[in-house]
């Protein structure tokens, strides 16, 4: 057997086992902390900056007094593009990445209880449901459990610590 199909089975392998492997943990880590940084540095940057299209501070603040009936709106705009924006910088570099995991699924939490919950979880024609809310919260939440994994600025970090 060549040793591509040595490692392509090995890899597999790794798939279905039952057993936790450090390896594929720490895979899923990186991934789902790409995934999450993209998806809340966009935001944020919407949010805090105007970027992407976005309406800025003042459009989110009306939209946050408005819609979501938060008050005053700017401090809660504010507060929601910086959790977004640092709390998806610090998650795709893995620092800090159990506090703001547990940031980001605070921040979605809040965007089910304000917006989307009463539209239900696949939504209705006034809008969309919760159910992205509930999916990025999870994901969230699984980085504010397990950690950012050996591919992060934490585990780099941590090894410079180790040493000294």
């Amino acid at each position: 057997m060549s040793e591509l199909a040595t490692r392509v089975k090995s890899a597999v392998a790794h798939f279905g086992a039952t057993r936790d492997a450090r390896l594929t943990r720490d895979l899923a880590l990186l991934i789902a902390r790409i995934a999450l940084a993209w998806i809340f540095i966009f935001h944020g940057a919407s949010t805090l900056f105007g970027a992407f299209g976005g309406g800025g501070l003042h459009a989110e603040a009306v939209y946050f007094s408005t819609y979501a009936h938060l008050h005053p709106g700017t401090f809660f705009a504010l507060l929601a593009g910086i959790i977004e924006f640092f709390g998806g910088i610090a998650v795709g570099l893995g620092v800090f990445g159990r506090i703001a995991g547990a940031a980001i699924a605070g921040d979605m939490i809040m965007a089910m209880i304000t917006v989307t919950f009463s539209q239900g979880i696949v939504g209705n024609s006034s809008g969309i449901g919760y159910q992205l809310n509930v999916a990025l919260a999870a994901l969230a939440l699984v980085v504010a459990f397990l950690g950012t994994g050996r591919f992060s600025l934490d585990a780099v970090l941590r090894s410079l610590r180790k040493r000294n």
